[in-house]
């Protein structure tokens, strides 16, 4: 069997004599939704902010695909088909959506300040590739039609799926998401729900954080549940509903009930 898109393995990293996070180890696959929950302060963003490069843990490893990739700053990741979404949105709203999209294709052109400056034939057909991939993206999202309007223009449910357009840009092979339907309201959750779904039908591993629970047992084929920076389970959507820690740590009562009833 092949190397998992994404691996964790026994993670440990602490702020100020904190322990945020100990012994967190985790793998998913092409094709498939591995999501991660857990109280606010479980230590989820902190996992993602290793996973993603942004920190480096005091003890354990990330593997891309099989390589060791621990030390790896943002950029080199995103190289090498690793991407994230933030919670809090990071699209530049003086751009129109397609422009935010194409910012998205740079780890894939060749760049040169000679070119570029003489615009040579070499650089215009990057340009209009870039365009008409970035024209194909906002189609599978939904924003087809908006794609010369202003970002600052668009509702906020249509900016959440423009920034994993653009993430999508960078062709990953691993998606982080981190609250993607975070002040959504139904309707663009369920916009989301198809989405995240389309992409790893499309064979991307997709690793997402997020508090809705519909969502979450909607889409996810795994789920880790962290609580105070360990693991408290892992499973399938069903394993971890009908798990009497997480429902008393984490889910609670009513929110077990939503996630039976999204099953």
């Amino acid at each position: 069997m092949s190397a998992p898109a994404i691996a964790a393995e026994d993670i440990r990293i602490s702020f100020g004599g904190v322990r945020a996070l100990d012994g967190i180890s985790f793998a998913a696959r092409a094709g498939e939704v591995f999501s991660i929950i857990g109280p606010n302060g479980a230590g989820k963003t902190t996992l993602f902010n290793i996973v993603s490069g942004l920190y480096r843990p005091e003890r354990g490893r990330i593997f891309l695909e099989g390589e060791d990739v621990t030390a790896f700053p943002p950029h080199r990741l995103a190289a090498r088909g690793l991407c994230r979404t933030f919670q809090n949105l990071q699209i530049f709203f003086r751009m129109t959506a397609i422009e935010n999209v194409m910012v998205g294709r740079h780890v894939h052109e060749q760049r040169g300040l000679v070119p570029a400056l003489l615009r040579l034939p070499s650089v215009l057909r990057q340009n209009r590739a870039t365009r008409a991939r970035a024209h194909e993206l906002l189609a599978f999202v939904g924003l087809a039609t908006r794609a010369d309007d202003p970002a600052a223009a668009l509702p906020y449910g249509a900016l959440k799926r423009l920034e994993i357009a653009r993430a999508l840009a960078a062709e990953p092979r691993v998606l982080l998401l981190d609250e993607p339907a975070a002040g959504c309201n139904a309707v663009e959750t369920e916009e989301i729900d198809r989405l995240i779904a389309a992409i790893a039908e499309r064979g991307t591993a997709v690793v997402l954080v997020e508090h809705d629970m519909k969502l979450v047992m909607r889409v996810s084929n795994r789920i880790l549940v962290l609580n105070h920076g360990r693991m408290l389970a892992e499973g399938s959507p069903a394993e971890v509903r009908a798990n009497p820690e997480v429902v008393a740590a984490y889910l609670g009562r009513h929110a077990a009930g939503v996630a039976h009833a999204a099953s």
